[in-house]
């Protein structure tokens, strides 16, 4: 069994961490982000590996910064076969990476070198991918730029929302890292460099992405409405009023034997409105609302909220 320092934040990680604790190794400490304040009451909160940790007895470590000597003395005193991360959150110094003697293994929810970088699960729903996976890979001082030790791919469901992503990815995640410990084991893990001219990226979401521009297609905006979903949320406006948009469904076609006089509608107008949907004109097709929020109340499913809505009335 190997003795690892095991480095990751949020939830993503933990199946990754489980299965090390389950196999069997030396956790010799878990690094995370420091505690963060979150909600309206600004509470102090500790991510979840900080939680799994404390749990299972494993030491914790909360660096505010990695390339502090202090630091990674305290790395070098752990004195690690391996490093592991798992949407950590930072990039490691070339001081830590050389510390253990198999390097450091990162676990990352895309198929690399495609979606290198922060929300490679948003991103890959937002630009309309039919497929993702993971990949383990020997971490060097780049941005996910390391070699290719193993990839696992899944493909993606027209209705998938990137929480559900997250969450099969996180268990394949896992999987994964349990194949390439095995193979590092037997000596056969191989690594692959890679083909940096593909590189893609998935830059960290920020809340304005999540706003709907209603003259794209609709099958981008039920994209968009997928893949921010559960965070930051993809959001309209209506009356003055900001709506969050939970849930669509794509159409090309309304069903209605005055359907084609939608065609001369702007794009962002609500053409019809009934219990099975909120139908708003796209600059291609149509999108059918299912579920929404206005500001400081619950979610809606369309059946309870579509009297709200005026058909001809517009959103943006």
């Amino acid at each position: 069994m190997l003795k690892i320092v095991f480095m990751g934040t949020p939830e993503f990680a933990l199946p990754s961490l489980d299965m090390l604790v389950r196999e069997g190794h030396e956790i010799a400490a878990v690094v995370t982000q420091p505690d963060k304040p979150k909600g309206r009451g600004q509470k102090l909160c500790c991510p979840p590996v900080k939680e799994y940790a404390d749990k299972n007895g494993i030491i914790v470590l909360q660096p505010y910064k990695v390339k502090t000597p202090d630091f990674i003395y305290s790395i070098k005193a752990l004195e690690p076969d391996l490093l592991v991360t798992a949407a950590y959150g930072k990039i490691l110094p070339l001081e830590i990476l050389n510390i253990p003697k198999y390097g450091c293994i990162n676990v990352h929810a895309s198929l690399l070198p495609e979606y290198r970088g922060a929300a490679p699960i948003n991103w890959a729903i937002i630009n309309g991918e039919l497929k993702t996976g993971v990949t383990t890979m020997l971490t060097d001082i780049g941005m996910d730029t390391g070699d290719i030790l193993l990839k696992k791919e899944m493909n993606i469901p027209d209705d998938m929302i990137a929480g559900e992503l997250h969450d099969k990815l996180a268990v394949f995640g896992a999987e994964c890292l349990k194949e390439t410990l095995a193979k590092l084991k037997d000596n056969t893990l191989y690594r692959i460099p890679q083909q940096h001219e593909k590189a893609s990226y998935a830059p960290m979401l920020k809340k304005d992405v999540g706003l709907i521009s209603w003259g794209k297609p609709s099958r981008e905006i039920h994209n968009l409405v997928r893949g921010t979903n559960p965070w930051p949320v993809a959001y309209t406006f209506y009356k003055e009023k900001r709506v969050k948009i939970w849930k669509t469904q794509t159409e090309l076609r309304l069903e209605n034997e005055n359907d084609a006089c939608y065609d001369a509608y702007q794009p962002g107008t609500i053409c019809k409105r009934d219990k099975d949907g909120i139908f708003v004109k796209c600059g291609e097709g149509f999108i059918k609302i299912l579920e929404l929020q206005f500001d400081g109340c619950r979610k809606l499913c369309s059946d309870e909220c579509w009297h709200n809505f005026e058909s001809g009335e517009s959103l943006g």
